[in-house]
C-alpha cells in the first residue's frame, strides 16, 4: 500500500480556520476534508484592531465562520460539498421566530459588549460601517429595524450618524434621492417612523408615518400621517412641513443634513398628491415653531431630532421628543 506524507498550513478564509494539505506524493485513498472546527467564540485576536465589529452568537461574520468550519469543496476528488453561500441568512429561534443576521449585526454594532469594542476607534468610521450594514439588509426588511432597536439604540444611531461628516465622501450620500433634492424616480415617498420616547403629551405619536413629496414649485414637502390616534387627527390637521437643507441643529450646533419646518401649517402648495387634504393651521404644539433636524444614516434610513423652538424670541428651545428613526416604506 502506497504511503503518503502530508504537510499542512492553516489560513484564515473568513469562514473559519482551514487546514490546507500539500501533497508530496500521490494518494490512492479517497481524499477528504481536513478542516479544523475551532470554537467559534474565539475569533482572531486582531479582529478588533481592524475595526471589524462582531457579536457573539448573532453576527453574520461569526455565522460564516461556523458554516465555513462545516462545509467545503474538494478540488482533489472533483466532487463538491455544500457551499456556505447556499445557507439561508437567518436563524430559526426555539420560539419559531426567524432572526435575520444582517439586522442583528446592526443591533449588535449599536450595542456591543464592552470586550468587543475596537481597541482603536479611529481605525474605522462607525457611520461608514453602519451605512454598509443597512445597505446589506434587503429593502423590504429594513422596516424591522423599528422594532429591533429600542429607544436607547435609536438615540445611539443619531450619535453614530454624526460621525458621517468626518468622511467627505460619505457625507455626500443620502438616504433618499427625493430627500437630497436630486431627480427622483418618484415624487412621493412614504416612511415609517418611531421615536425614542417623549413627554406624556405626545407619547401617543411614538409610532407614525410620514409622506415626502415634490410639489409643482420644485420644492419638497412632507406630511405626518397614520399611526394610532394620529390617523384621526391628521384628517382634520394634515400636519404639513417643508423640507430644506440645513447644516446644523440650531440649539446644539451639531451637524445635520435636513430640517423639517412645520411653521403655522398654512402653506400655499401649488399641487398635492392625490387624496391629500388642503393645508390647515397646525394644532399645538406643532404650531410652536417645531423643527425636525434629520441625518442620513443609510440607504432608506434616516434619524431625526424634533425641537420646539418657540415663536416667542425669549423662549428657550427644548426637545419635543427623543430621536426619531425613519425607514422608507418600499411596499
Amino acid at each position: 500500500m502506497t504511503t503518503a506524507i502530508l504537510s499542512s498550513t492553516c489560513s484564515w478564509s473568513g469562514k473559519g480556520l482551514v487546514e490546507l494539505p500539500t501533497h508530496h506524493s500521490s494518494i490512492h485513498s479517497r481524499p477528504h476534508s481536513r478542516q479544523i472546527n475551532f470554537p467559534i467564540q474565539l475569533p482572531p485576536t486582531n479582529l478588533h484592531r481592524l475595526g471589524l465589529p462582531h457579536y457573539r452568537g448573532s453576527s453574520s461574520m461569526q455565522c460564516d465562520a461556523r458554516k465555513g468550519a462545516n462545509t467545503t469543496s474538494s478540488a482533489y476528488s472533483g466532487s463538491a460539498f455544500p457551499s456556505s453561500w447556499d445557507d439561508k441568512p437567518y436563524e430559526e429561534l426555539p420560539s419559531g421566530k426567524i432572526a435575520y443576521l444582517d439586522e442583528l449585526d446592526i443591533v449588535a454594532f449599536l450595542d456591543p459588549p464592552e470586550e468587543l469594542i475596537p481597541l482603536d476607534p479611529s481605525s474605522y468610521n462607525p457611520a461608514s460601517y453602519l451605512w454598509k450594514k443597512i445597505g446589506d439588509v434587503p429593502e423590504q426588511r429594513r422596516h424591522r429595524l423599528l422594532s429591533l432597536l429600542n429607544p436607547r439604540l435609536i438615540s445611539r444611531a443619531w450619535e453614530v450618524a454624526g460621525m458621517r461628516y468626518d468622511d467627505p465622501k460619505l457625507a455626500k450620500k443620502s438616504a433618499s434621492s427625493l430627500l437630497s433634492h436630486e431627480h427622483a424616480a418618484t415624487s412621493l415617498e412614504f416612511w415609517k417612523c418611531r421615536t425614542s420616547g417623549g413627554p406624556l403629551l405626545i407619547a401617543w405619536i411614538n409610532y407614525f408615518k410620514k409622506a415626502v413629496f415634490r410639489s409643482g414649485d420644485g420644492k419638497t414637502y412632507g406630511r405626518l400621517i397614520g399611526g394610532s390616534i394620529l390617523t384621526g387627527i391628521s384628517n382634520s390637521y394634515p400636519l404639513y412641513f417643508t423640507v430644506r437643507d440645513s447644516n446644523e441643529v440650531m440649539s446644539t450646533e451639531e451637524p445635520c443634513d435636513l430640517a423639517y419646518e412645520f411653521g403655522s401649517g398654512l402653506f400655499d402648495l401649488p399641487d398635492l398628491p392625490q387624496g391629500f387634504p388642503k393645508p390647515a393651521r397646525h394644532p399645538w404644539p406643532f404650531n410652536d415653531h417645531i423643527v425636525v433636524y434629520v441625518r442620513h444614516v443609510g440607504p432608506g434610513v434616516a434619524i431625526g431630532q424634533a425641537w420646539q423652538e418657540g415663536e416667542a424670541l425669549e423662549k428657550v428651545p427644548k426637545k419635543l421628543c427623543g430621536e426619531i428613526m425613519m425607514v422608507k416604506d418600499y411596499a
